[in-house]
């Protein structure tokens, strides 16, 4: 697909935000973590404000089970909130051990703005109780990171650190739900179809707001 030839709901949000989206998956944080290159300091910084998500991000996820109507599109985000609740989660806490950041050193690291932001857009659409708002920014915040890890070059790096954050967003699982969250969103996103907008463009930018961030990063402190 090429961003001229938009044809459902979800394509059409994507090819609307198609310059911040482009700059957030083509982003210089995401060439170096796919070329192994980002720095130890960097990626400690990005990760400790990525696991700030996961809070309000299971929060996102509660509300669009509460809010889906269809008992199909809960399980399927049900299964996928015990994979971020497991699987992400022991990544975060075994990529903090390499990179020798304690729990201490995270608790004294204030949120970056576009990680203020971003929890705030989440909590947001969540206290909409509105399926179609809490699908819009799921689906940027899964369907962005897949864009950019299943274009990562193989050879993945050596360092599981790199390796493992770009399959995490690029795998069976993931692709599949990815495809499910885009085929939601162009099913029930045109009956609140102002709304659905609003939080995907509020979303794709704070994503490219984040990866900017990754350098400026406050000292991760020892």
């Amino acid at each position: 697909m090429t961003e001229s030839l938009a044809t459902t709901f979800s394509e059409t949000l994507r090819h609307e935000c198609a310059q911040d989206w482009q700059a957030a998956t083509g982003h210089r944080f995401v060439a170096e973590l796919c070329a192994g290159t980002v720095s130890d300091r960097e990626m400690a910084a990005y990760l400790v404000q990525d696991h700030r998500f996961l809070d309000a991000f299971l929060m996102l996820l509660g509300a669009a089970i509460a809010s889906a109507d269809r008992f199909e599109a809960r399980l399927r985000l049900g299964r996928f909130a015990g994979m971020i609740s497991g699987d992400e989660n022991d990544y975060f806490e075994r990529a903090f051990a390499a990179l020798g950041v304690s729990a201490g050193a995270r608790a004294r690291i204030a949120d970056t703005a576009p990680t203020a932001g971003f929890k705030a857009l989440m909590r947001e659409a969540a206290a909409t109780r509105a399926y179609p708002a809490a699908l819009a920014v799921l689906t940027v915040a899964e369907g962005l990171y897949l864009d950019w890890a299943e274009r990562a070059p193989r050879p993945l790096p050596e360092n599981f650190v790199h390796a493992e954050w770009i399959t995490l967003h690029d795998n069976p699982f993931f692709r599949d739900f990815v495809a499910f969250l885009r085929s939601e969103l162009d099913r029930v996103g045109p009956s609140a179809e102002a709304q659905a907008r609003d939080f995907f463009a509020r979303a794709v930018v704070l994503e490219r707001d984040f990866f900017d961030a990754a350098y400026a990063p406050e000292p991760v402190p020892g």
